[in-house]
């Protein structure tokens, strides 16, 4: 034989070969919402700030926009890739037209055309589609189209369900969520019971909706679409991956369940953190066939500059009536990797319901929480705004609910689950809260102390009388640094006050913090 020809059989062996070495790889799945990318056309379906002409949306910032979304795009480097938020086919297209000049190409897309929707789903893919259908929630143009798209992945089937559910603002009950389960829910029933799914995108619920859901947003009696309609909860407890794994069809997963509890985020409203962004699998993505979950592959994209300088998300941002060309997006992207491998099952994995009954004296001894915990018999002793100074027992410690104490009440007695702590210079603080069972009230006053030597950070303290001086407090005796949440409320230097309420907060050191001008008053 020549050696020419042998040559040729040989790059022939190696092209066959090939495809089959890059078939053996995991491949990525993402989602990602935007917010809001809009081109600069007029059609009369934009929201108000994105019209063109006004607001400073031009095709600058269009070009803007585009350039920050496929950055990130290009950094989560994902092979499937749900979007949200995109305004037409028409940005669409520019925008796979600027990935593929940026090196990042996406040679297969898809996305929803329901007429005068402001806004569409979309789907990005390295693999070939086979089939895009459309699955119709309603036929008003303010509910999003669910976009089915099926992609050839090394030789399986492979549907992907890109979501937007209604959001939580502007009458967003639940109830409008649940029509978007249900629609999912029905299409998924009228498929073969071997079809392997992944659902995605930003479904405006949280992993644990049951206990997160909102009482203003609560038209279902605590019903709830991501829970019940999509069978992520059974028996009161969420589907973990042992659960999964013996389940029947109907019953998914959330991969949030991957994480550490204080993790599950990809988004926060005004310091609130939420899952709104869901990757959701069904049992036949761990069952060895076809093309299974790589187990603990999911993560949130957190790039460092999708952050502010101040930790908040680096939101696209909108400033006194017009776009800045700063920030990308409200959201986070979130991603998963697959493999035509067979799921490899973690037997050390821990159920996610493993919650345990803590003291508030343990969470003092901890930094972080790997599962949420559980703090029985909690008594609110004084609840400002949204924080509030609970206790379990009159002698024991106290904890600050930072943020995540609007479902509580002043005298409120219940047992709650915790998913996430902190320490805020030296103070120890709850910032994920929910309510599993209300007792009735109590008495706050009987956990309240008058200031004494013994004092720790976060008791309250009532009626007394002293001096305030130059940010300090005196009174018999001692001194105290003294903070007012409200500057407005600052009182002269020299001024006689009686505290009727302050919380022993700690900055360096312990100090009386005061929430509100009625918890103080000026004596003559």
């Amino acid at each position: 034989m020549s050696q020419s020809r042998l040559y040729k059989m040989l790059l022939r062996y190696i092209a066959l070969l090939l495809p089959l070495l890059l078939w053996s790889k995991p491949f990525k799945v993402a989602t990602y919402n935007v917010e809001n990318l809009f081109d600069s056309h007029f059609d009369g379906s934009e929201y108000k700030e994105y019209i063109p002409h006004r607001h400073n949306w031009t095709k600058r910032m269009v070009d803007i926009k585009l350039n920050h979304t496929a950055e990130v795009i290009c950094d989560v480097d994902a092979d499937i890739l749900g979007l949200q938020e995109v305004e037409n086919s028409r940005i669409f297209k520019k925008l796979i037209k600027r990935l593929k000049q940026v090196g990042c190409s996406y040679r297969y897309s898809a996305i929803t055309h329901k007429k005068d929707a402001t806004i569409q789903v979309a789907l990005l893919s390295r693999y070939p589609i086979k089939k895009e259908h459309t699955i119709t929630v309603s036929h008003s143009s303010k509910v999003r189209d669910i976009l089915e798209v099926e992609v050839d992945v090394q030789g399986e089937d492979l549907t992907i369900f890109v979501n937007h559910w209604k959001s939580k603002a502007y009458n967003g009950y639940e109830s409008k969520r649940i029509k978007y389960a249900k629609a999912l829910m029905k299409r998924i029933w009228s498929l073969s019971k071997d079809k392997e799914y992944i659902i995605l995108g930003d479904l405006n619920s949280d992993y644990n909706a049951y206990l997160s859901l909102e009482a203003k947003n609560n038209d279902t009696n605590g019903r709830t679409a991501f829970n019940d309609i999509l069978q992520t909860k059974l028996e009161g407890h969420l589907v973990d991956k042992n659960t999964i794994l013996k389940a029947k069809r109907g019953v998914h997963y959330s991969l949030w369940l991957e994480l550490k509890a204080e993790d599950r985020w990809s988004h926060k409203f005004y310091g609130k953190k939420s899952s709104l962004d869901n990757i959701v699998l069904p049992h036949n993505m761990f069952d060895a066939k076809g093309i299974d979950y790589v187990n603990n592959s999911f993560k949130v994209f957190r790039a460092k500059y999708l952050f502010t300088k101040r930790g908040y998300i680096n939101s696209w941002r909108y400033k006194n009536g017009k776009h800045l060309g700063k920030g990308y997006s409200d959201h986070l992207p979130i991603f998963a990797y697959f493999d035509t491998k067979a799921f490899i099952s973690d037997i050390t994995t821990k159920k996610s319901e493993d919650i345990k009954n803590f003291s508030i004296e343990k969470l003092y001894k901890i930094k972080s929480l790997d599962e949420p915990i559980v703090l029985k018999d909690v008594k609110v002793i004084l609840k400002r705004g949204n924080s509030a100074i609970v206790k379990q027992h009159i002698n024991g410690r106290g904890v600050l609910l930072f943020g995540c104490a609007s479902m509580l009440h002043n005298g409120g007695h219940y047992d709650l689950q915790i998913d996430s702590i902190k320490s805020f210079y030296g103070l120890k603080e709850i910032t994920t809260a929910y309510i599993l069972k209300k007792y009735r009230d109590i008495d706050p006053r009987k956990y309240i102390f008058h200031l004494k030597d013994n004092l720790k950070q976060n008791e309250v303290v009532s009626n007394v009388v002293g001096i305030y001086r130059d940010k300090n407090f005196y009174t018999n005796g001692r001194v105290l640094p003294i903070y007012f949440k409200n500057r407005k409320n600052i009182p002269k230097n020299g001024s006689k006050l009686k505290i009727a309420y302050a919380h022993i907060g700690y900055y360096k050191q312990l100090q009386l913090v005061i929430y509100s001008k009625k918890d103080f008053k000026i004596l003559e």
